[in-house]
């Protein structure tokens, strides 16, 4: 499988987003975990997820995708040393199942500690703040993420929905230290192009998610963009597969993170990292939609 680097840490290609397995829609925790070994088994050492990937604001839900993902690598039977856990703290869930944003130092200070805890570490291996706040001054919010590094309670830091300036003004608080932007990017989404650009400039991982559309949308990626389910055709593999593929060679700091909810899928998306694709079926996909170059 081919891997990239985040920071000094190397991990898969293709990693693992878990948020399907824990807001809407979610599978039975059987299957969520078997979802989570089966990505493992298939060589996955990158798995993101956040505080806030849950079904709503209840004292039950608190960190459900933090505290499966814990489970599933103490229950793996192997070791999960090489296995780097990306979480997020700032968007919030609220009363009903809606979403919401708290950029205060204070509740990133807490957030962190409650995610250590849920995912049972003494230092989380890539901290992120989830999403701008516009009540909170951009620079409070991604301080108090300095603070966390400097403290060890975080090893790496990383920023995601952030546009170009964002990422400089957070790389620069950070003493050059920022390691990843999470934005969403797929052939449906491509306006983070410029984010993906910049990163690839500066060597910051870029960690597109809903790379394949978004859990409502990656089953139907083919028949969105034809020209994947063409070339799928030809390697006998899927769309989603080559939508990954292409990603991967847009840039070698891209880390895609799809989304599973099934053994299957996360077994499909990382497959992806062996996949290799043509100039000309690039070029194919590039007119199709916007990943290339």
């Amino acid at each position: 499988m081919q891997t990239r680097t985040i920071a000094d840490h190397t991990v898969s290609a293709i990693g693992l987003g878990g948020m399907p397995m824990s807001v809407e829609g979610r599978p039975d925790r059987e299957r969520a975990i078997a979802t989570l070994h089966a990505s493992l088994d298939a060589g996955v050492t990158f798995i993101d997820t956040a505080d806030a990937y849950q079904l709503d604001d209840s004292a039950q839900e608190a960190g459900h995708n933090e505290v499966l993902i814990a489970e599933a690598l103490a229950s793996w039977g192997a070791p999960t040393d090489s296995v780097l856990v990306a979480t997020k703290g700032g968007h919030t869930r609220t009363e009903g199942g809606g979403w919401g944003l708290d950029g205060r130092p204070e509740h990133l200070r807490e957030a962190c500690e409650a995610s250590l805890r849920r995912l049972g570490v003494e230092s989380i291996g890539l901290y992120q703040f989830h999403r701008p706040d516009p009540s909170v001054p951009y620079a409070e919010s991604v301080g108090a993420i300095a603070e966390l590094l400097d403290a060890g309670k975080i090893q790496r830091a990383g920023i995601s929905n952030a546009d170009p300036a964002q990422i400089r003004e957070a790389n620069e608080i950070l003493g050059g230290r920022l390691v990843s932007v999470q934005n969403q990017y797929s052939p449906a989404f491509t306006s983070s192009r410029a984010e993906l650009d910049l990163c690839a400039e500066l060597g910051i991982a870029f960690l597109p998610w809903s790379p394949l559309g978004g859990i409502a949308k990656a089953g139907e990626v083919g028949q969105t963009f034809g020209a994947f389910a063409e070339v799928a055709e030809q390697h006998g593999v899927s769309p989603q597969q080559v939508v990954l593929a292409r990603m991967l060679a847009t840039a070698p700091v891209v880390v895609p993170i799809p989304g599973a909810s099934r053994p299957e899928t996360a077994r499909d998306s990382a497959a992806a990292a062996d996949l290799v694709l043509s100039a000309d079926e690039m070029a194919r996909l590039d007119a199709a939609a916007g990943l290339g170059s």
